[in-house]
């Protein structure tokens, strides 16, 4: 019996409601030996005080040193195993901004970037272009013709776009362009089984194409492919959990990963500001609500130290709203750690808190990465973290006589 199946057959449904604040990218570094990460340096008196009152550990999204990407990282806080659902970025990205996938699609997650005059890699992101820039740009993408293949090219938001290519014998196993660096080109698609050969050769096709129609442009005037995927299928929430489960995310790909485990996304918030309004305004009509942050994860990529700070500063104003809405369970934590020192994901764990009106305390006097190491939750694997957070609020029934 896997974990699905017990929560299946233990599912309590005795109204509680469940916060999940998840700011990405949350867990960080010192800049110094002995210094402070970006997360217990930031003012987070709301998130400190819970923690007095919670129990605090460490999630590790995938295994042990395993550095792990956005959608990996999201569905093992959803309680999916990410090595067990392989749902590709291309997919999340093109479910959240309303693409209908078919069976037999293949979803590409794009991205804009800056090629020099030798065709490296300048700028992995184009200067992070803003949507009204990129938005057309990737509307002029819809010229690219291929025989055999329909294109949809579809804006995102800032340097992303989605690519879907429909049409007979593609396969999902093509491997990401980006080389993740700056000052080398982008690598040639490549398939990593032999049902892609053909979706490597598109794909090919498509950045020839694109490269020249973008030839003019100062900053994107090339694309990286990344998360190629076909259509998935995971259980739902109210299935495995017996959730009436909402997002309110501001960014496509967490609002196409939502759906895609059966959530239902609220509104069209922008700020962390309006997020709490969706979420006071729908707080009698679900029992779960998933609520994504995305900045502290940009600005650990960016390497800005200070700028993740305050944005993660930025994430404990919002504590003292979910807060008045009397929730039975407040999970705080993030889908991986980007450290500004590193400027990309890492195979940290991530600090996690749980409060709940029946918590057992530990002796965290903070929330932090310090503080999470001696925390009663220990270092755990994030798809045990949905069991948590339903045994907190009553929801799983006992085990076996």
């Amino acid at each position: 019996m896997d974990m699905h199946d017990l929560t299946r057959q233990l599912q309590v449904n005795n109204g509680s409601k469940i916060v999940m604040l998840v700011a990405d990218g949350l867990g960080g570094l010192p800049l110094e030996p002995g210094g402070q990460t970006e997360l217990e340096t930031a003012s987070t008196p709301h998130l400190d005080a819970l923690a007095k009152q919670g129990i605090c550990g460490g999630s590790i999204p995938v295994k042990p040193g395993i550095s792990p990407g956005s959608g990996p990282g999201h569905l093992g806080l959803f309680g999916y195993d990410p090595l067990e659902y392989l749902i590709g970025r291309g997919a999340l990205e093109a479910t959240g901004i309303g693409f209908e996938l078919q069976e037999g699609d293949v979803a590409i997650r794009c991205n804009f970037c800056t090629l020099d005059a030798d065709g490296n890699i300048s700028d992995r992101r184009a200067g992070r272009i803003p949507t009204e820039q990129s938005g057309p740009l990737a509307i002029k993408l819809r010229q690219v013709s291929i025989a055999g293949v329909e294109v949809f090219v579809e804006p995102v938001k800032e340097h992303r776009f989605v690519v879907v290519f429909r049409g007979k014998g593609l396969g999902g196993n093509v491997a990401d362009t980006d080389p993740q660096a700056t000052g080398i080109p982008p690598l040639a698609p490549r398939a990593t089984h032999t049902d892609s050969e053909k979706t490597a050769q598109v794909a090919a096709e498509f950045v020839r194409q694109a490269r020249e129609l973008l030839a003019d442009e100062p900053q994107a005037n090339c694309c990286t492919l990344r998360g190629v995927s076909p259509k998935p299928s995971p259980p739902s929430y109210e299935d495995v959990y017996g959730l009436r489960a909402a997002a309110i995310a501001v960014y496509p790909m967490y609002k196409g990963l939502a759906q895609l485990v059966g959530m239902d996304v609220l509104g069209q918030a922008q700020t962390l500001d309006e997020q709490m309004g969706v979420l006071e305004k729908n707080w009698h009509n679900y029992d779960f609500f998933f609520i994504h942050f995305k900045y502290t994860d940009s600005t650990g990529e960016d390497g800005n130290f200070d700028a993740k700070v305050e944005k993660t500063a930025e994430v404990d104003t919002c504590v003292p709203r979910i807060m008045a809405l009397d929730p039975d369970v407040f999970i705080c934590t993030g889908d991986h750690s980007t450290p500004a020192m590193l400027a990309s994901h890492s195979w940290h764990p991530v600090p996690t808190l749980i409060w709940a009106k029946h918590c057992r305390t530990d002796a965290c006097q903070s929330f932090g990465e310090t503080e999470c190491l001696r925390g009663g939750l220990g270092q755990f694997e994030a798809k045990y973290l949905m069991p948590l957070a339903l045994a907190n609020a009553g929801r799983l029934a006992k085990f076996g006589a």
